[in-house]
């Protein structure tokens, strides 16, 4: 068994990874442009990415006796990666990428400290191995943003 603060993290975070899913998902299929296509081409892959977080965490929290949130729990965070209103505002994508990535990395941290100071490893090795990928998607969407501030 684990803590009741290590437990609230990884439904958050699960959380968190199922509503990048529906958001890099809609804005794959939103967006519009020959220069979008790079950027809705590194959405699509990272949803497969985002959903293996969710499904590594809600094993984590079946493991330590807990469900991983549903539905009904869902509180919705990320609204600066909503879909935008002109479909070739490629830019407002990846700043939005970027701010839930940079949530996400906070939110990796969080449970990283937690789960050591709850003696809990395989909880803190899940983190950091959620942790890198996150890190590495930020740093591809700070090649973008780059790029576009280019233009």
């Amino acid at each position: 068994m684990t803590n009741e603060r290590v437990t609230e993290l990884l439904q958050r975070a699960y959380s968190d990874e199922i509503e990048t899913v529906m958001n890099y998902l809609t804005n794959s299929i939103v967006l519009d442009g020959v220069s979008a296509e790079e950027v809705k081409q590194s959405l699509e892959a990272d949803v497969q990415e985002e959903l293996n977080h969710a499904q590594m965490l809600g094993n984590r929290l079946k493991q330590l006796d807990e469900r991983p949130p549903a539905s009904a729990d869902f509180e919705a965070r990320q609204e600066s990666l909503q879909p935008p209103e002109d479909s070739t505002d490629v830019v407002s994508v990846i700043d939005g990428v970027l701010d839930a990535e940079e949530d996400a990395i906070q939110m990796y941290r969080d449970l990283i400290t937690a789960a050591t100071d709850a003696d809990d490893p395989v909880t803190e090795d899940l983190a950091v191995t959620i942790l890198s990928d996150e890190e590495a998607h930020r740093t591809e969407f700070r090649g973008f943003r780059r790029e576009y501030k280019q233009d």
